[in-house]
């Protein structure tokens, strides 16, 4: 057996259906791998047709293009460089699996099926593969050495004992997990925990490689390590960026495979993390998608205000387009705060008065509104019709816009929709609105990493500190219609990240009105959910993909 050996982890950014793009992709790594002195280079799940495909894959053309690009990389690996592990569908008869395919000597020398497909949460991996057999572990010769025997894992194949015991029993030598795992708040610690455990069971090292980059509403974080077999981390990939990085591993006849020590990137957590995840979930959504930039509303309040902050950290301030929609309610602290706002971000602003045009709608109703009191339904007019000009500039100059609500108001439905609800995108979608606080105080003194907005402050303290309102009528505040929201959040949380029951919550110190009046309001809402625009997911368990309510529902947890 050789005593030395060079893994490759290439914890890159596919693109979901670019098959050419991303077989590109890969051969350039492994080309700077091969640069390098590396024997092996390993990607990430799914890597060539991008993670997650959803029903994508059940085309069958997809399957068979992403077939014909593994032969074809195979093929290129007769020329003495690095064999790849690489994820890719692949279908046999009926059947279609999520595979690690191994090449190496100009041929597929093998290929491992994901064993455990997760369905829960963002997974339904069950709708579209089908499970693969418990399999022993690949072989691989480097040139003029032995056998290095590495039991492959896809994802999920990680979360349980099943699959590494079955590795260990056939004498794999070193575990490799490939793995498309999205991030959420606090996740890092399952991974490695989970992580640990299939080391201290097997007595192996584990090595690591995760998928960085946004799609659709998820973003993956990248982190990719590797855990020696006693455990320790030898090496640890930063996050939220491409890297392409060498491992050095010797062997001992005595205690086998160990990686030596390399550079362990400290990870962002709390604040930043999210921050991060918001940044890198909206430039990938802008940037795959072929958008030339963002516009959003900026009212002088804090949503809009933390939003234009991510948009132009995630894409320069030359790509953000700021409109100030005032109405006869708009305070003149929300005008300047909106101005300094823009001034401090360095972005476009310009503003568009609003009121010529509800006048108009107000004239346009008013014989058929007489008789009535004025209500919500004239309050949602100007909310509309602001969404009516962004989507105007929108369709004009060709950038997205960017909606502005929070986690808080989507799930007790304190948002109009074709209003503030109106656009292609959301940052603040999974993000309470204490969170948006916290998260706003955070970047006023905090420039993350890889960030295109400018040092320092970036929104006024103004912003931060005034009461919330929507300023739809004279002297409105948000907890005119909302409890206080440190309250809430606190009830949400609840309900909606641990689906506890109104007497569960109460008993947490919350009055029982309170409680239940939040729990109406989150299920009657759902129906506003469902034509939300995609948003960012940071925590467990996001509106959509996460959380699957009916609409029609008259089920209470308090009769």
């Amino acid at each position: 057996m050789t005593d030395r050996l060079v893994i490759a982890i290439a914890q890159l950014n596919p693109v979901v259906g670019d098959v050419p793009g991303n077989l590109a992709l890969a051969r350039r790594a492994r080309a700077q791998a091969a640069a390098e002195g590396a024997d092996l280079v390993v990607f990430s799940e799914l890597f060539l047709v991008g993670y997650p495909p959803e029903d994508l894959v059940l085309k069958p053309a997809l399957s068979a293009r992403a077939m014909a690009a593994t032969r074809a990389f195979a093929e290129e690996t007769k020329d003495g460089g690095p064999a790849v592990l690489i994820g890719t569908p692949w279908r046999e008869g009926e059947a279609l699996f999520n595979t690690a395919a191994f090449l190496v000597d100009g041929k597929v020398a093998g290929l491992r099926h994901k064993y455990d497909l997760p369905n829960y949460g963002v997974f339904d991996e069950k709708r579209v593969f089908v499970p693969g057999n418990l399999a022993g572990p690949v072989a691989f010769r480097p040139e003029d050495s032995g056998i290095v025997r590495l039991g492959v894992m896809i994802c999920e194949d990680m979360w349980s004992e099943e699959v590494a015991e079955c590795l260990a029993e056939t004498g794999a030598d070193i575990l490799i997990s490939m793995n498309g795992s999205p991030f959420e708040d606090a996740k890092r610690d399952a991974r490695i925990g989970h992580a640990v455990a299939r080391v201290r069971e097997t007595g192996m090292p584990l090595l690591y490689v995760n998928q960085v980059g946004g799609q659709d509403e998820l973003v993956f974080d990248g982190a990719s390590f590797v855990l020696n077999h006693d455990s320790t981390l030898a090496v640890h990939l930063p996050a939220w960026q491409e890297a392409l990085v060498l491992t050095n591993w010797a062997y001992d006849p005595h205690k086998g495979w160990r990686c030596d020590k390399g550079e362990i990137v400290p990870v962002a957590e709390n604040h930043e993390a999210v921050y991060q995840a918001m940044v890198l979930g909206l430039r990938d959504y802008v940037e795959k998608n072929k958008f030339s930039g963002v516009i959003l509303g900026l009212s002088g309040g804090i949503d809009s205000a933390l939003s234009a902050a991510v948009a132009v950290d995630a894409l320069g301030a030359d790509r953000v387009h700021g409109v100030m929609m005032p109405s006869r309610f708009t305070s003149v602290d929300s005008l300047e705060d909106a101005a300094e706002s823009a001034a401090l971000l360095g972005l476009k602003f310009d503003t568009v008065a609003i009121e010529p045009a509800v006048e108009a709608f107000g004239g346009m109703l008013e014989e058929l509104f007489a008789g009535t009191e004025p209500n919500a339904a004239e309050e949602n007019i100007q909310a509309r019709v602001r969404g009516i000009v962004l989507m105007a500039i929108s369709n004009k100059f060709g950038r997205m816009v960017l909606t502005t609500g929070n986690k808080s108001e989507m799930s007790v439905g304190y948002a109009t929709l074709y209003g503030d609800m109106a656009g292609g995108f959301s940052v603040l979608k999974d993000v309470y609105k204490t969170d948006v606080y916290a998260l706003s105080r955070w970047r006023n003194t905090h420039k993350p990493t890889g960030a295109k907005g400018p040092e320092g402050p970036i929104m006024p303290e103004r912003t931060i500190t005034k009461p919330p309102t929507a300023e739809l009528r004279a002297n409105q505040t948000d907890q005119d219609s909302l409890p206080p929201y440190d309250v809430l959040d606190d009830i949400l949380k609840g309900l909606v990240e641990d689906e506890r029951s109104v007497k569960d919550i109460v008993r947490c110190g919350h009055a029982v009105e309170t409680v239940a009046r939040v729990e109406k309001m989150l299920y009657v809402a759902e129906y506003k959910r469902r034509q939300a625009p995609p948003g960012v997911k940071v925590t467990r368990r996001n509106f959509g993909r996460d959380r699957r309510y009916p609409i029609i529902n008259r089920f209470r947890t308090v009769e």
